[in-house]
């Protein structure tokens, strides 16, 4: 589990992956292209496409998708409430070691969302 703040966490991973997206071109592009389907808007829309990518961020115990899925659930308009209905569920599916995680993601949620100026 990752003590940094996420804001700072993202900065740090975001220069990672931009040298990732240069020297493995081909292979980010692909992946890129595969987010950019499954976040495509249909019968869910991108707000609740983001908030399933939490749940399974919390449940996989992954740093760093949680910060950036928070993130874009913020954008996508994601209340502090949503994130807790989403972080119940990722901890009945994903038992103890899920709540540690949760933990994380509702701090998470909370520098994010001051960072980018988003209300409770």
């Amino acid at each position: 589990m990752s003590t940094e703040s996420y804001p700072a966490m993202l900065q740090s991973l975001n220069a990672d992956l931009d040298r990732l997206r240069t020297d493995a071109a081909d292979p980010m592009r692909a992946f890129s292209a595969l987010a950019s389907a499954a976040l495509k808007p249909g019968s869910l829309d991108v707000r609740t496409k983001e908030l399933i990518a939490t749940a399974i961020a919390v449940a996989i115990r992954c740093d760093g998708c949680i910060g950036f899925h928070v993130k874009a659930a913020i954008k996508a308009g994601a209340s502090r409430e949503d994130i807790l209905e989403t972080l119940s569920m990722a901890v009945y599916m994903g038992a103890g070691p899920s709540v540690l995680y949760a933990a994380q993601a509702l701090r998470a949620f909370d520098e994010l969302g001051a960072a980018a100026g988003a209300t409770p």
